[in-house]
């Protein structure tokens, strides 16, 4: 087995996590943040812990389905804590943990930005097909 320099070493595995790879896997890390239910989610988060029926009540149009999966993958990834009451009814509360905190002020941006945007995209939008229609 050959010896690497350090340098040799860092930048394999620098290259280990280059998201342009195809097998890198940070690539679904990015599939998941990217996930519009997940920015939503992080977003509606970032006030305090919330629990399930104010997170569907919040997020208008996601099922139960998409909520709970969410949810779950949020939890799986270390985005998310849920955390149950021993209650009757059970309460259970879903909140940022330190790493989901340090990605809101991000998926927050591209929230507002998207807010902020979305009649200049309307437009482009109408203006592209308008001349691809006009091409047919």
């Amino acid at each position: 087995m050959a010896t690497r320099t350090a340098a040799e070493r860092r930048a394999q595995a620098k290259e280990a996590y280059d998201a342009y790879l195809a097998d890198c896997p940070t690539r679904d890390l990015l599939s998941r943040i990217s996930d519009k239910w997940v920015g939503l989610v992080l977003s509606a988060l970032a006030d305090g812990p919330r629990r399930y029926n104010e997170l569907a009540r919040i997020i208008a149009g996601v099922s139960q389905k998409m909520l709970t999966q969410t949810l779950r993958s949020l939890e799986r990834d270390g985005l998310v804590t849920r955390t149950v009451t021993p209650s009757v009814p059970v309460r259970v509360d879903y909140a940022l943990t330190p790493m989901g905190e340090s990605l809101r002020p991000v998926m927050q941006a591209i929230k507002h930005w998207a807010e902020a945007n979305i009649e200049q995209v309307e437009a482009a939008r109408s203006a592209y097909d308008r001349a691809d229609a006009a091409q047919e």
